[in-house]
């Protein structure tokens, strides 16, 4: 169920960031853009600021703190020191926070999100160590590790029942950062912003020309690297945030064999169905995150029958008929959001 990006950390469907042309009738104030890099990918930020202040230097400084606590490309950070079976760890807020929303999204979704099946992710080559080659004897082996039920946290320590259980947080972390940046900056008074890391997005307010933040969502195209190039649909995003995954970037062949990045954690096994990727709109971007993740697992039926309990949520899928054609369903708070789609 872990999903990460082609270079290091978690995403697979860049939402590429558009602004609307409209005439502008904003209230007066300069909208400073940062660009920078961070968890294996780069982030893209826009914001109203009434006397110009530049907070590339704190941002950065936060998202380093954040990568001590998450990263698991970090050898020093906390989820690291956890997965090294290091005792007594002192949890950070950060973590705590991560781990109680992944496992309320474990149980919601019956399981398909479960950020401890980082064993079974990293023997297929998708995580944070050497690709093994399994066979269904090694992978059976690794699923005595996975399962939420097996580790848990009391008076601010990690408990495991056995050695051996590993967290990757990589499908729901890179959305808790846009979290953490988007309080960051409105605590700094922001009420006009735009915060984007590694394709997953939250919005507050207006963009420069005074409208409504617009993004946009890839058409599922196997192979296709470069965001934007072809786009699904143009949406308008009104003080929510957006998180896609999907199976058409990070993937390889084998022997004839496609092995997919998105691995079910009850199987052990990558998912293979027709749902191609998921969009996933909610008030927080870390539970966009940890839901597009899990619908991928789910698969298309599965999902609309979640999404039917879910009212706080909305989500565009994007999935292949019997004939190989693509279709597309959406819950109708997407509908009257969509400026504008692409068959």
């Amino acid at each position: 169920m872990i999903r990460t990006n082609c270079v290091a950390w978690s995403t697979v469907c860049v939402i590429a960031l558009l602004i609307c042309s409209c005439v502008p009738s904003n209230p007066p104030g300069l909208y400073i853009n940062l660009d920078g890099q961070t968890q294996g990918t780069t982030y893209h930020i826009s914001y109203r600021s009434n006397d110009s202040t530049d907070y590339q230097h704190d941002i950065d400084s936060v998202l380093r703190q954040f990568d001590l606590s998450l990263s698991t490309y970090e050898p020093l950070s906390i989820i690291s020191r956890i997965n090294r079976d290091e005792q007594d760890v002192e949890l950070s807020d950060y973590f705590i926070k991560c781990f109680i929303a992944s496992r309320e999204i474990f149980e919601a979704s019956g399981g398909a999100f479960d950020i401890t099946v980082a064993p079974v992710v990293n023997a297929w080559g998708f995580g944070f160590t050497e690709k093994m080659d399994p066979d269904s004897l090694m992978i059976d082996s690794l699923l005595q590790f996975v399962g939420m039920d097996k580790i848990r946290i009391e008076n601010g320590k990690i408990i495991k029942d056995k050695p051996g259980v590993m967290l990757d947080v990589n499908a729901i972390a890179q959305g808790y950062a846009v979290d953490v940046i988007s309080g960051y900056l409105e605590s700094r008074g922001i009420v006009n912003y735009l915060v984007e890391i590694g394709g997953e997005v939250r919005t507050r307010g207006v963009n420069y020309r005074g409208q409504i933040w617009t993004v946009g969502i890839d058409k599922p195209i196997e192979g296709l690297q470069i965001p934007g190039l072809q786009m699904q649909a143009i949406i308008t995003l009104p003080d929510r945030s957006l998180a896609t995954s999907g199976n058409y970037r990070r993937f390889y062949v084998k022997d004839g064999v496609k092995y997919s990045h998105t691995i079910n954690p009850a199987t052990g096994h990558p998912v293979r169905h027709n749902l191609l990727s998921a969009t996933v709109l909610a008030n927080e971007c870390m539970i966009a995150d940890g839901y597009s993740t899990a619908f991928m697992v789910l698969g298309i039926e599965k999902s609309k029958t979640l999404l039917e309990k879910r009212k706080d949520l909305d989500a565009y899928l994007i999935f292949t008929n019997e004939e190989g054609q693509y279709e597309v369903f959406y819950t109708p708070g997407i509908r009257k959001l969509i400026m504008k789609e692409t068959y």
